[in-house]
């Protein structure tokens, strides 16, 4: 038998990896640039992430992290401050606490039972009660999400789109996009 708790968090850190993957190579301008009209960005999606690691996985379940964030701290989260980085925000910075957020998650995920009692501060009041288990659940959907969202992203900065980027090469690539479209031009 599957033991759950394991089988969520390894389904969480491999999101976590195709995450940090993403950003490999990348200049200090391709991490920060919005290239769709939601202003969706990959610096943005790191920070973002980061918070929630650390609200659902910390916060929530008693275990504070020791950093503070500015934009909870101020509350200009709820105006979308936690989606794209600041100038005086390095890549190295958002990064760095990403990975630290991971590793506090990681510990909470380790350290608790599925049925340990949370509350996340900011669901509405009387269905702020919950478990590890269902913030595991939201942790392991909300990073594959954004994983998704890094990866078209990434393949609009280079050409280079998620895990299976490597499994044609370039001419093989164009030519599968070419089918598709020959197939999307008969409805035109």
């Amino acid at each position: 038998m599957t033991d759950l708790k394991a089988e969520l968090h390894s389904k969480l850190k491999e999101s976590r990896a195709v995450i940090l993957s993403d950003l490999e190579g990348l200049s200090e301008y391709d991490l920060r640039r919005p290239l769709v009209p939601s202003g969706t960005n990959l610096l943005g999606l790191i920070k973002h992430l980061a918070g929630v690691e650390y609200v659902y996985l910390g916060t929530s379940l008693g275990r504070p992290p020791a950093e503070k964030l500015a934009w909870e701290e101020d509350g200009s989260v709820w105006d979308g401050a936690d989606m794209w980085a600041l100038p005086s925000e390095t890549s190295e910075y958002l990064i760095g606490l990403y990975k630290r957020a991971c590793e506090h998650g990681s510990r909470t995920v380790d350290e608790l039972d599925l049925d340990a009692p949370a509350e996340v501060p900011h669901w509405a009041e009387g269905r702020r009660k919950t478990t590890l288990a269902v913030l595991l659940i939201r942790m392991v959907a909300e990073s594959a999400h954004h994983a998704g969202h890094m990866d078209i992203v990434r393949e609009l900065i280079d050409g280079k789109g998620g895990s299976d980027s490597d499994f044609m090469d370039e001419a093989a690539w164009r030519d599968y996009h070419d089918k598709i479209q020959q197939a999307a031009d008969a409805f035109r």
